[in-house]
C-alpha cells in the first residue's frame, strides 16, 4: 500500500518546488512588462521548464509566461512592450532578443515542434 502512495508523494514534493506554485499565479499572466520579466527569470531554474514550454507551444497558448518565454496570441515574444510607440533602441533590442529566443528554442529542441515555433515579429 505504501508503494501506491509513493508516486503521489513525489508529485506533491515536485510541485512544491515549482516557482509557479510558490508565487502568485497572476505574475505569469500580468500586463506589466516588468512582472513578466520577473516571471521569466523565476522559470530559469524550474525542473519542468522545457516540458512546460513544449506544452505551451503545442497548445499555442494565447498569453502568459510558459517555460520561461512570453506568449502573446500563440506566439513567443522576446519581451512584452509597454503601450505606445516603441523607441528605436527598443525595436533594435527586440530584434536581438528574438534571435536569442530562437536560439534557446533550438537548443531545447523545440523549434521542430508543430513544424516550427512561431515567433512574433
Amino acid at each position: 500500500m505504501s508503494l501506491a502512495l509513493a508516486p503521489l508523494d513525489m508529485s506533491v514534493e515536485l510541485e512544491a518546488n515549482l516557482p509557479c506554485r510558490k508565487f502568485d499565479p497572476d505574475l505569469w499572466f500580468s500586463d506589466s512588462p516588468t512582472e513578466l520579466e520577473l516571471a521569466k527569470s523565476l522559470c530559469g531554474d524550474c525542473p519542468l521548464r522545457v516540458e512546460c514550454l513544449a506544452g505551451a507551444v503545442e497548445r499555442a497558448e494565447p498569453w502568459g509566461v510558459w517555460g520561461g518565454e512570453i506568449f502573446e496570441r500563440g506566439a513567443v515574444v522576446p519581451r512584452k512592450r509597454p503601450r505606445g510607440r516603441p523607441r528605436k533602441e527598443d525595436v533594435a533590442r527586440d530584434a536581438e532578443l528574438r534571435v536569442e529566443a530562437e536560439a534557446r528554442l533550438a537548443a531545447s529542441g523545440l523549434s521542430e515542434v508543430r513544424g516550427a515555433v512561431r515567433l512574433a515579429a
